[in-house]
């Protein structure tokens, strides 16, 4: 649960509490979730095609999936629409 969380402060503490030796294993860290990996997917509800300011760092190999339904509408078909294409993604993470 993330109650008045907000990334972009997240990413500026981890740099500050990093800024004497500035690596990018120092970055992760120092973030809020350092114990936990960083997610595969990510799905939207409500139709809106943002981040809203979540886990910008943790998202960068994150599959997006947005849908028009609402939170509560979402249901098993719908998660297991989603799971079959992102088994299908050839994940790069990063690399050409």
């Amino acid at each position: 649960m993330a109650i008045n969380y907000g990334s972009k402060i997240e990413i500026f503490k981890a740099f500050k509490k990093s800024i004497n030796s500035l690596t990018l294993k120092n970055v992760e860290k120092n973030l809020y979730t350092k114990k936990m990996p960083s997610p595969d997917i990510l799905i939207r509800t409500g139709g809106h095609q943002r981040l809203s300011n979540f886990m910008l760092w943790q998202l960068a190999y994150t599959e997006l999936f947005f849908l028009k339904k609402l939170w509560p509408d979402f249901n098993g078909r719908d998660l297991n629409k989603i799971v079959k294409k992102f088994v299908q993604i050839k994940r790069n993470f990063g690399n050409i």
